[in-house]
């Protein structure tokens, strides 16, 4: 887990006169197309490289109009005479390849004929070369210094960012959102904590304000979502250390902590990571131990870290306690890109229809919306707990699975970063592991039949409405008959 922390950019200059001249754009922004050949004006117009004056103009009379940042912006008319009508403002700059790729030839395969994978309209993805995310994931810290040694000893080429030397707090600075996202704060007001708002709602309950915004546009925003609730933790984390500084004991955790060994603890640390299961023995092992405990105290609070997943599972562990053995195991896994209302909730229409679009635009609408997605799971969730575990029922009905006594759940991402929930339930005056277990050695064999014939009927598809023989034939006729309503089952909403 990693946390985000911003920086101011450097400015080389300031302008009070915009737009800036031509030459000057020559000096910061460059642009380099590789292929078998010069980009044509259709190309141009798939990448972020045009330029309208008009638009310009429109843009910077808005700014001074609307943005107060931009109160004082002085308009060269004369220099935007300048730019073109559209076009690309700075010089183009063309690298000729004899397969068209952007690919090294040293680092591809003799064998690889596949043509690399792009789109045929809409805009065009960078194509990133090196380490990315999915090969760090199975890369030890190890590993992945000794690949950056050896890149730079290799002669590899590596990009420094500039920027300032102290990073932007998050703590009463209401211009870090607009500064940082401008176009999710079009008029540099209303970010986050600003005096406005202050004492009147938790932070963290705007950025949830900011979510629900009409347009979604910092739903789709997935860098603001992902730094947004990254400060949450990091203002999780610093409360829960000002609560331990202000435990009686907090003095003998510092002397702890200065009587820790260093190489003891870097042997357990070595120890955990290669999975073994390490049990305290010598004093300096259980003070390590010990030092570990507190700093999961601070660590609770933060969703998502170890030390909450740890509690977790001391809460689960507790309720079995409490309950006995869980009856249920259930996961459940809402499919979120053929459900009209999760599509509702990602695309930019105002009226609800339960038509569904096709494959490729239901899978960009649900991957360019993760808070639809989050929010369709929730709705998913709490109607099955709600009307199928008929959890705090005011009529005391019982659920599918009998009369819920408890659950437990847990929630984690799937491998294309959508949602599903793993959850444990408890039924009222149900069988014991081990009454089961005597029922089945004993002479019940009502019980024996009963069990077999549910194991059985949970390994075969069955219709409620007929055989599978007449359903099929009512199919085949609907269909030849052209009905208008036939649809594929898991296409539609119940009605």
């Amino acid at each position: 887990m990693a946390n985000a922390i911003s920086f101011a950019c450097p400015t080389v200059k300031v302008y009070q006169l915009l737009p800036p001249c031509k030459e000057d754009l020559d000096e910061v922004l460059a642009f380099i197309f590789t292929g078998i050949k010069p980009p044509t004006d259709q190309d141009l117009e798939r990448t972020p490289m045009l330029v309208r004056r008009n638009k310009v103009a429109s843009a910077l009379e808005w700014l001074k109009l609307n943005h107060c940042d931009y109160a004082d912006l002085q308009i060269d008319y004369n220099t935007l005479q300048t730019y073109p009508e559209s076009g690309v403002p700075v010089k183009v700059v063309f690298r000729s390849s004899v397969d068209g790729s952007n690919n090294i030839a040293s680092a591809t395969s003799m064998h690889e004929t596949a043509e690399d994978e792009g789109n045929e309209v809409g805009p065009c993805p960078f194509k990133v070369n090196g380490l990315i995310g999915a090969n760090l994931e199975a890369m030890t810290m190890a590993a992945r210094r000794a690949s950056a040694i050896q890149h730079i000893q290799g002669g590899g080429n590596v990009l420094a960012v500039g920027h300032s030397d102290v990073p932007e707090s998050i703590y009463d600075n209401p211009q870090l959102y607009p500064q940082m996202y401008p176009w999710l704060f079009p008029y540099g007001s209303g970010g986050i904590g600003n005096a406005r708002l202050r004492g009147l709602i938790s932070e963290a309950k705007q950025k949830k304000i900011l979510l629900m915004y009409h347009d979604k546009r910092f739903q789709k925003d997935c860098r603001f979502v992902i730094v947004a609730f990254n400060h949450e933790q990091i203002r999780r984390g610093t409360t829960s250390s000002f609560i331990l500084a202000k435990r009686r004991n907090f003095d003998n955790i510092v002397s702890n902590v200065a009587r820790v060994n260093p190489g003891v603890l870097q042997a357990i640390a070595t120890r955990l990571r290669e999975g073994e299961r390490v049990i305290p023995c010598t004093e300096d092992e259980k003070l390590c131990f010990s030092l570990m405990d507190q700093i999961d105290h601070v660590g609770v609070a933060i969703q998502g870290s170890l030390a909450g997943k740890k509690n977790m599972r001391s809460e689960l562990w507790s309720l079995i306690i409490n309950r006995g053995a869980p009856c249920w195991f259930a996961t459940l896994s809402p499919v979120d890109h053929k459900h009209p209302i999760c599509l509702y909730w990602a695309g930019p229409d105002v009226k609800f229809t339960p038509d569904l679009r096709d494959y490729n635009e239901r899978v960009r609408l649900i991957a360019g919306n993760p808070v639809a997605g989050a929010r369709f799971f929730h709705f998913m969730v709490t109607l099955f707990i709600r009307c199928l575990l008929r959890w705090n029922d005011e009529k005391r009905r019982p659920g599918i699975f009998g009369s819920t006594s408890a659950y437990y759940g847990t929630v984690e991402q799937q491998g294309r970063m959508t949602l599903h929930l793993h959850m444990l339930i408890w039924v009222t005056s149900a069988l014991t592991p081990q009454e089961v277990r005597d029922r089945l050695l004993g002479e019940d064999s009502e019980f024996k039949q009963g069990l077999v014939a549910y194991l059985e009927s949970c390994h075969q598809g069955e219709f409620i409405n007929g055989s599978l023989d007449e359903v099929r034939s009512r199919f085949s006729s609907r269909k030849e008959a052209g009905a208008p309503d036939l649809r594929r089952c898991c296409l539609v909403c119940a009605e």
